[in-house]
């Protein structure tokens, strides 16, 4: 039942912002829109900005399962795009309404488990620390988060598939040579 309000009140939402802009909406319209008490709501989340952050990480579960390997990253981050774009009017409001850290740390956070989990396949074979695995992982991170932020900033109006595409051309092979280059120079260090 507990998701199954969270993803009612997610729906409300995304529903209410075709209409009224985030700093508008208040919790007496979502709760009504969903037909859930205000004591409903609270218990699930402590304010609207705690449900925006729950609905962006949902989606972005939700568009990377199964596509976290190397073979998969691309067709990963194309989904990360797409749900996005899907929810264009939603990520307007959000990138107006909340400080743009938040927005950061959700694409941060979501990119880096995608990229993670490739560098931690790509390392099955290696003895590379893991502190320069994290590196490795961070660093594609922030080119992915700022391809993307770009985009948004944008206004979404490029399209995603090219941009994908071209992430792709860019880094292929990389991610594997980044680990070579470690495990070379870990003497460096």
């Amino acid at each position: 039942m507990s998701n199954t309000t969270k993803h009612a009140l997610e729906a409300s939402l995304k529903r209410i912002l075709m209409h009224k802009t985030l700093d508008k909406i208040t919790i007496q319209d979502l709760t009504a829109d969903c037909g859930i008490s205000r004591m409903t709501f609270y218990y699930h989340f402590k304010d609207i900005y705690d449900l925006v952050e729950w609905s962006c990480i949902e989606d972005g579960r939700k568009a990377l399962q199964g596509k976290k390997t190397y073979d998969t990253w691309q067709e990963g981050m194309l989904q990360i795009f797409e749900v996005v774009a899907e929810n264009k009017t939603f990520i307007m409001n959000v990138c107006r309404a909340v400080d743009r850290s938040k927005l950061e740390r959700y694409l941060y956070e979501l990119t880096y488990r995608l990229i993670a989990d490739v560098v931690e396949e790509k390392c099955a074979d290696t003895k590379l620390a893991q502190e320069d695995k994290d590196f490795i992982a961070q660093f594609y991170k922030y080119g992915f988060v700022g391809v993307m932020l770009d985009w948004i900033d944008r206004g979404m109006k490029d399209d995603y598939v090219l941009i994908v595409e071209k992430m792709c051309i860019t880094l292929h092979g990389n991610i594997v040579h980044s680990i070579h280059n470690f495990e070379q120079n870990t003497h460096v260090f």
